[in-house]
């Protein structure tokens, strides 16, 4: 089951803010890249290796079609795709 898009998302090197049609979040921008989506990520977690955020800095956010963010971070690191319903869900833990 898929989120519903956010009514709006705002970029703040520190965290992600959505405003969800009944509540907001700021999501964490070390907490985002400690979640990345991306296959490197996702293949270093397989293999047992912790994903670190740490100094992470939130630079941009761009839309994937009506279902999710690509977030860019100041390192560089841009390959991750955030569905909303994952978004939402870091929001919830953040």
């Amino acid at each position: 089951m898929s989120a519903e898009a956010p009514l709006s998302v705002e970029v703040t090197p520190d965290a992600l803010v959505v405003q969800w049609a009944e509540a907001r979040s700021a999501v964490a921008a070390t907490l985002l890249r400690a979640h990345c989506r991306c296959a490197p990520c996702q293949s270093a977690r397989l293999r047992g290796e912790a994903i670190f955020g740490e100094g992470a800095v939130l630079v941009d956010a761009l839309p994937v079609g009506h279902y999710a963010l690509q977030l860019r971070f100041a390192d560089g690191h841009e390959r991750g795709i955030y569905p909303w319903q994952v978004l939402r869900a870091l929001g919830l833990e953040d």
